[in-house]
């Protein structure tokens, strides 16, 4: 081990084959960051978190993302989960929204789950994505009141049990 071996290992170093690069880490790595002075137009595509604090004119295609309070992305945004603090113009359509009180979004939003903090601004419709990201559009839903339990169907349908023929049948 403290021997004076060194053109041993001189001579193994050198006559060693070179090893292959390490695997890079599974986790997630550092965020890809748009900065404040920066203007990016075109689709952006990641697998990871992107903070974004500059411009974007262009779709948005990633994992995590979060736009900050200076913010401003044009485009549609398709995310795992998504925290909004600046403009965003354009339909979101992410399993996971956040909407922070510093908040501007024009456009719909297509979600399985919505936070919205007061003084968040909205002009769109939220639309709740079953989960898979399907839309429940079509799926029936019935109200019950106590004009149902008494034979009276209410605003969602026809009492459980009982059906119903379309208008002027009979």
């Amino acid at each position: 081990m403290f021997s004076n071996d060194s053109n041993k290992s001189k001579t193994a170093a050198t006559n060693s084959t070179p090893s292959t690069p390490p695997a890079a880490p599974s986790k997630a790595g550092v965020p890809s960051i748009i900065s404040s002075n920066l203007r990016f137009v075109g689709s952006l595509s990641s697998d990871g978190e992107v903070h974004i604090d500059g411009f974007i004119d262009g779709d948005l295609n990633v994992k995590v993302l979060l736009v900050g309070e200076a913010a401003h992305t044009k485009g549609e945004i398709n995310c795992e989960t998504v925290r909004i603090h600046g403009k965003v113009t354009g339909q979101v359509n992410a399993k996971a929204v956040y909407l922070a009180k510093s908040a501007h979004v024009t456009g719909d939003i297509l979600h399985e789950s919505l936070t919205i903090e007061t003084g968040a601004f909205i002009e769109g419709h939220c639309k709740h994505l079953g989960s898979g990201g399907v839309s429940q559009i079509g799926s029936r839903i019935n109200l019950i009141s106590p004009d149902t339990e008494a034979g009276t169907p209410a605003v969602g349908g026809p009492k459980s049990g009982s059906t119903s023929s379309p208008p002027g049948g009979s």
